[in-house]
């Protein structure tokens, strides 16, 4: 992996609480707040200057605005939520460059266990441990933040076992 272990030693203590929030908000109400989106990017904004070196830093920060444009365009061409375009934009600074591919496997697999898990659990008496959730009655709309959220926490979990 290109992302070393101590800059994902820094960051996930901060950042695997965001996660599970934003894996239980988008689950229970179908919304990922801008509250967690902007607290993530705050993290890296701080956590970075010393996770990383200052020139790393800056590519980074830059990899959140590309991201946040992609995500923009994807949101208005209906392809993407509006929450899950800010939260991947918050997390991008978090993925080394070199680790893109790796992220990709982790993220479809990621996504296809959390449908999986998602829809078998719906159609379960598991589902009365949670009856209020709304992504229970969206019919094909899926709690994306599940599968982003918990993408990146364990991306930086790897890190931390397999990081430079």
């Amino acid at each position: 992996m290109s992302i070393t272990v101590y800059s994902a030693a820094w960051f996930l203590p901060f950042v695997l609480p965001i996660c599970l929030y934003v894996c239980y908000t988008d689950m229970a109400r179908m919304k990922i707040t801008n509250g967690a989106n902007l607290l993530l990017a705050g993290v890296f904004i701080a956590v970075g200057l010393i996770a990383l070196p200052f020139d790393t830093y800056l590519w980074r920060l830059l990899s959140m605005v590309i991201v946040l444009v992609v995500g923009f365009v994807l949101n208005m061409a209906g392809a993407m939520g509006a929450g899950d375009s800010k939260f991947a934009a918050a997390a991008a600074p978090f993925i080394a460059l070199g680790d893109l591919r790796l992220l990709m496997w982790l993220f479809t697999a990621t996504l296809i266990a959390a449908v999986v898990t998602h829809r078998g659990i719906r159609m379960t008496p598991l589902r009365r441990l949670a009856p209020d959730w709304a992504s229970w009655e969206q019919g094909k709309k899926f709690p994306m933040g599940l599968a982003l959220g918990t993408t990146l926490a364990l991306y930086l979990i790897l890190g931390i076992l397999y990081g430079a």
